[in-house]
């Protein structure tokens, strides 16, 4: 069974990966004609606000002791779910 700081860990790794993402995301948006533009803000906004609910997350479940942290790990793994689902929605759109 995973522990907590192994599961924070690996919540920090993902975050960092989507973090990475975004910016690549928000560098093509910033070269975009006007109406490509407008569509990727609003994806980028999107992201920023499943990653704003995880990041809130992973610090709740960093400040919980014993193994209270296991009661809010399924509220950050739905927001991890979303935030990947919110990612892999947005990575289509910016490749196209």
């Amino acid at each position: 069974m995973i522990n907590r700081n192994e599961y924070v860990e690996n919540l920090k790794t993902h975050l960092d990966q989507w973090n990475s993402d975004i910016a690549k995301w928000e560098a093509k948006a910033k070269l975009a004609k006007t109406d490509l533009r407008i569509d990727y803000e609003m994806q980028l906004e999107a992201l920023r606000k499943q990653r704003e609910e995880a990041m809130q997350k992973l610090d709740a479940l960093q400040k919980t002791a014993g193994d209270a942290w296991q009661d809010l790990a399924q509220g950050a793994d739905e927001a991890w779910s979303k935030m990947r689902e919110a990612l892999e929605k947005a990575s289509s759109h910016f490749q196209k």
